[in-house]
């Protein structure tokens, strides 16, 4: 989910984790957020560099990948952060590029290596979780003083993990309905980008809470979901709702 700076700002800025250290690394429109036991910038930038590198250099020879609105197959060959992309896609029924941001955050999991007990990855609403303790993790709707009212118990036992968010209503990814957020959680950053669109599409009108959860349960891989849309919740699978203290805007 591309998410405006000043909301950005607002949710980011809200972030309590004092035991992490805190980086951003920004190159092009990967905007990532990074906490961990240990300081991590100077090889996640490399890894989103290279990453990066890798994905411009497939979609200029494949200009369909970064268009199509449904599943594609990509070749053996392509590069392992596109396969990842192509796979969360046809398991939700997306697009390869709804799974972007979360493939990046895989591929930084991936690459810092084994030695990190602690990384929290944000990048424009999508997140990567691996802990050792419990965290708390909020929903950004962009509804003022309530934006953050409520959030996600997430147990060390249950990551890593993806939690991602799409929006009907925030930020500037394509969603075909109307959610305030529509988030999913899943073991593969990449999936649960994928699904969280998936999901997202689905969401429109009355009946789009009941629509979304049903997208999701046919999701293979998808652990659990919320769907907030005019002030109404709804959830399913392996998700605890907490209510967090209230952000408002200044």
């Amino acid at each position: 989910m591309k998410v405006d700076p000043r909301d950005r700002n607002l949710y980011r800025n809200s972030i309590a984790a004092a035991d992490l250290l805190r980086c951003q690394v920004v190159i092009k429109e990967t905007d990532l957020l990074v906490l961990s036991d240990q300081d991590l910038r100077a090889i996640v930038w490399e890894i989103v560099l290279n990453q990066r590198d890798r994905l411009e250099r497939y979609i200029a020879a494949n200009p369909a990948f970064q268009h199509s609105l449904v599943p594609l197959a990509v070749p053996e060959t392509a590069p392992a952060i596109v396969k990842s992309m192509a796979a969360a896609g046809k398991s939700a029924g997306v697009g390869p590029m709804a799974a972007v941001a979360g493939a990046i955050c895989e591929a930084v999991a991936q690459g810092v290596g084994p030695g990190v007990r602690e990384l929290i990855l944000e990048n424009g609403g999508d997140i990567y979780v691996a802990t050792t303790r419990e965290r708390l993790v909020g929903i950004f709707t962009g509804e003022k003083a309530r934006s953050r009212s409520v959030g996600l118990r997430i147990a060390p036992e249950l990551t890593p993990t993806g939690i991602c968010t799409s929006s009907g209503r925030i930020g500037h990814s394509l969603s075909l309905g109307d959610s305030a957020a529509a988030t999913v959680i899943a073991g593969s950053c990449a999936l649960a980008d994928a699904a969280a669109t998936a999901v997202g599409n689905r969401v429109r009108g009355k009946d789009g809470i009941r629509e979304g959860l049903a997208a999701a349960r046919d999701i293979p891989g998808v652990l659990g979901v919320v769907v907030v849309r005019d002030g109404r919740l709804g959830a399913w699978g392996d998700v605890e709702i907490v209510g967090l203290r209230e952000v408002s805007e200044k």
